[in-house]
């Protein structure tokens, strides 16, 4: 067959892609290294609950064009995002708002908690902070930062407070309201019955081959007697990696699940996600998946999450985006100039931290770009 795309990773990114690629009446052929479709989004159902396998995927956006083209795809509910968080005994709301500081200091007004506030940051204050703890204390006082940021965000980075550079928390949002909505934006919710339901329909009468890398893929082809043949090629997956690793290697945090069935139990924890800020849990935070679809079913699957380091080999989920790993992703950018019919796209191929709704939107740029 000829293609006019080779697109490399089928999860959202890809998908977008591909859709809008075939409704401009281009062939495309999709690949993938894991065995399904969906990417980091994939869901899949377990005594009847759909369970996020690769974390807790909850879609917000403040961009119409975007909300009303993810409904094509599926029927979303109104689930609202109100994490909790445990820190030793004790139970906080999040985000940082007057039912936190409420809990934390016997206090009811807004007044009340910025006097409180204001008083801790003034003194910790450090005029020019120098790692992540001084910024944060800078931002929240101590209170807030020693139950609710410190041992959680040691744990995601996998370093010290100390030892992490001050600008990865420009701003940490305070708010002087009773509202335990986690996002400001317009949009909120999750697709009733998933979200691989959406690549899926994304994909419909796209061909997929999954379970080989494009190494592999490219390799096998070569070897056909009348091999495939491709005008463009979309990667998706890391920029490092497609370059052979040739200027170094891109640094990542990885994650590892642990997920476990319950039966019997029809309500573990009363919300879908707690996080756990003290450094002592291992888990950063656990799931409880039927909250998300207001589940009543007898049994219930939680998922604890394990921040790790990233090697070659495990799956890379965030992006390490200090001075050092930005100025080589921009070397690689350069190289990637450099390819002629290669396009770069996605969390991996772009080297950066997206929310769903901004790889969907830019997705639809790049498709549009192609037209």
């Amino acid at each position: 067959m000829k293609y006019d795309y080779l697109i490399v990773g089928t999860g959202l990114f890809g998908a977008v892609f591909a859709h809008e690629m075939r409704e401009a009446g281009k062939k495309c052929l999709c690949i993938d290294k894991r065995e399904h479709i969906g990417g980091n989004i994939y869901t899949e159902q377990q005594k009847q609950i759909w369970v996020h396998k690769y974390g807790a995927h909850i879609f917000h956006t403040s961009d119409r064009k975007v909300w009303d083209y993810v409904n094509r795809f599926a029927e979303f509910n109104n689930y609202i995002n109100s994490p909790v968080a445990v820190y030793g005994n004790e139970l906080y709301n999040l985000p940082f708002n007057m039912n936190t500081f409420s809990k934390m200091w016997g206090i009811r007004t807004p007044g009340e908690a910025r006097e409180i506030i204001e008083r801790q940051r003034r003194e910790a204050a450090v005029e020019n902070p120098q790692n992540l703890e001084e910024q944060a204390l800078n931002l929240v006082g101590r209170d807030v930062y020693e139950k609710l940021v410190k041992g959680y965000t040691e744990k995601q980075w996998g370093r010290s407070c100390t030892e992490l550079p001050a600008f990865i928390i420009r701003r940490l949002p305070v708010r002087f309201t009773y509202d335990n909505n986690y996002f400001t934006d317009r949009y909120q919710g999750i697709p009733i019955g998933g979200y691989t339901q959406i690549v899926e329909k994304l994909l419909k009468d796209t061909p997929v081959r999954l379970g080989v890398s494009y190494r592999e893929f490219l390799k096998r082809n070569s070897e056909l007697a009348e091999p495939d043949t491709f005008d463009c090629i979309l990667y998706t997956g890391m920029i490092d990696e497609y370059f052979d690793y040739r200027l170094g290697e891109l640094q990542y945090r990885s994650l590892r699940f642990e997920e476990e069935l319950m039966e019997g139990c029809d309500n573990y924890q009363g919300n879908a996600v707690v996080n756990y800020t003290a450094r002592q849990i291992p888990y950063t935070r656990i799931i409880e998946h039927k909250h998300f679809e207001f589940g009543n079913q007898p049994d219930t699957v939680i998922t604890r999450e394990y921040p790790a380091d990233w090697q070659k080999g495990e799956e890379p989920y965030y992006p390490i985006n200090d001075e050092c790993n930005s100025q080589l992703y921009q070397r690689y950018a350069e190289l990637a100039k450099s390819e002629k019919n290669v396009l770069f796209g996605g969390r991996l191929g772009a080297y950066k931290y997206y929310d769903m709704d901004k790889v969907i939107a830019e997705a639809l740029k790049l498709a549009e770009s192609q037209q």
